[in-house]
């Protein structure tokens, strides 16, 4: 099994492979164009439908291979799952939560950014859709090529604003809800990140820094995953279900109640029964948490699928019923099962063949992830959701995810950091003379964790005269601190692409729109 993994894993990410990932896509492109023209044929301006259905299906294989890798990325990172699992678990219940939780209606004017009925052409509103869309995914693909995670509805949504403005001028934008649009690019990853690092200090008092963490683990641990399974419960009710039976908040958040109850009892026996066995260290810990990252990395996958499908057949659901009405604009549309299939199928494919990257982009290139810190950014993704749509925040999933990597990441700085400079304080205390008796404390104090070094700290306090530090010793621990825990070139990178994302995606579908209606005129 494990060789099987392996061979999947190089598989997935070998550059040689590249050119049959690039093949295998365009094939499913096509036979998107042949299954459309097929049923098509006899429709006015069919060609138009068959070339939506191709760019829809672009978009959701851009989307897959971008957004998706946000649900997985921590797992994959922890170890919690391999990077051949979590594309396979994440292809099918993506695929899932598209077909039995999309929804029977998407608007397809998100957010109410752009007013279609002041356009004075009705043939505009096919075009500046078309345009939006494949504006969106090119974007998606660009920000997937450069290896940064952005979100796909802000892509969508610049993708709408610029052919709106486009096709109509300035005043057909709602710029009070871009204004909000913009909120969100801080909004996002501050909570995202702020949630994150609170569970984990959390986390570290409850269980890592306690001497008997076993017995730690046993009270603390259910409680955690039960909260989790609350948070994940009520999301799903939320961001899936509700497409299929309507549920109000109240009403999810006493499901997720009554699934966090049985979650807790069922860890805390598990707990109980692995307590005999379980090494008492942070890696004895680290395991408890490897079920609960593989269901929520599955759970997460499919709301997103529910969830994000309609950046993707949103457009095409509304280009279909336009051409179906003779061209008119369409603000709602319905969205046939083909519809659908094109949307979930080009998740799971673009998912499979290009996710693997920013898989590990998020998992494991941002900052170091164990499984107790991927269980943080997994709970903070669901917990900021739920807040944020209960405050009407605007919020991006992505922008979430990845502001709880890096909120985990600058903890670990600030934690290591801290510890340093009560150490140099401690050091300048001490008399040269005193250096032999240092030696055991360094050498302990090199090995340990960053976890663990709280703990030696205390011990260094409470006896001064056993670890004495010399100059040369204070520069060596000095530049074992400044080691960087979170990548600055790629929050650099990744902060530019979100800050760039609506108004590039907008750029391009304005000269998309002016090229497409000189075609069509």
């Amino acid at each position: 099994m494990a060789r099987s993994s392996n061979f999947l894993d190089t598989l997935l990410t070998s550059p040689a492979t590249e050119r049959y990932r690039v093949g295998l896509s365009v094939l499913f492109l096509l036979i998107v164009w042949l299954v459309v023209g097929s049923f098509s044929q006899g429709l006015p301006n069919n060609m138009l439908l068959m070339a939506a259905a191709v760019i829809g299906g672009y978009m959701a294989i851009n989307i897959g291979a971008n957004d998706v890798a946000n649900n997985v990325g921590p797992a994959v990172g922890s170890g919690a799952l391999s990077l051949g699992a979590a594309v396979l678990l994440a292809a099918v219940f993506e695929a899932g939560g598209a077909i039995i939780a999309g929804g029977d209606v998407v608007s397809t004017i998100k957010g109410g950014i752009i007013d279609p009925t002041s356009l004075d052409d009705p043939r505009a509103f096919v075009w500046l859709m078309t345009a939006a869309l494949l504006a969106g995914a090119l974007w998606l693909n660009l920000a997937t090529w450069m290896g940064a995670p952005v979100s796909t509805t802000h892509s969508i949504v610049g993708g709408v604003l610029g052919a709106g403005i486009a096709a109509g001028g300035w005043a057909i934008a709602d710029w009070s809800v871009m204004g909000k649009i913009a909120a969100s690019w801080v909004i996002s990853p501050v909570l995202g990140g702020a949630l994150a690092a609170l569970f984990l200090i959390v986390i570290k008092k409850t269980v890592l820094y306690q001497k008997n963490l076993v017995s730690a683990a046993r009270t603390f641990v259910p409680w955690l995953v039960a909260i989790m399974a609350w948070a994940f419960g009520t999301y799903l009710m939320i961001k899936g279900v509700s497409k299929l039976v309507k549920l109000d908040f109240t009403q999810s958040a006493l499901i997720g109640l009554a699934l966090a109850a049985v979650v807790f009892f069922t860890m805390r026996a598990l707990v109980g029964r692995k307590a005999a066995t379980m090494e008492n260290s942070i890696d004895g810990v680290n395991m408890l948490f490897t079920w609960p990252l593989i269901f929520a990395a599955a759970l997460l996958s499919f709301a997103h699928g529910a969830n994000d499908v309609a950046n993707a057949i949103g457009p095409l659901a509304a280009i279909n019923d336009a051409i179906q009405a003779g061209g008119g604009v369409v603000t709602s549309a319905s969205i046939p099962l083909w519809v659908m299939m094109v949307g979930a199928l080009g998740l799971a494919v673009g998912l499979m063949l290009f996710g693997p990257r920013l898989i590990k982009t998020v998992g494991s290139e941002i900052t170091e992830l164990d499984k107790t810190r991927a269980f943080c950014i997994a709970l903070s993704a669901a917990l900021t959701v739920i807040l944020a749509s209960q405050l009407g925040l605007p919020v991006s999933s992505t922008h979430i995810a990845i502001g709880g990597v890096f909120g985990v990441g600058f903890l670990r700085e600030y934690l290591k950091s801290n510890y340093a400079t009560q150490l140099h304080k401690i050091m300048e205390h001490h008399d040269p003379a005193e250096q032999e008796r240092l030696k055991p404390f360094l050498d302990d104090f090199r090995n340990a964790s960053v976890e663990e070094m709280e703990n030696l700290l205390k011990q260094a306090k409470q006896k001064k005269d056993q670890v004495p530090l010399t100059k040369s010793e204070r520069k060596r621990l000095k530049k074992i601190y400044k080691e960087e825990m979170v990548k600055r070139s790629h929050l650099f990178r990744i902060a530019a692409a979100w800050i760039i994302t609506v108004p590039a995606s907008a750029l391009m579908a304005a000269f998309l729109f002016f090229a497409l209606r000189g075609l069509m005129i």
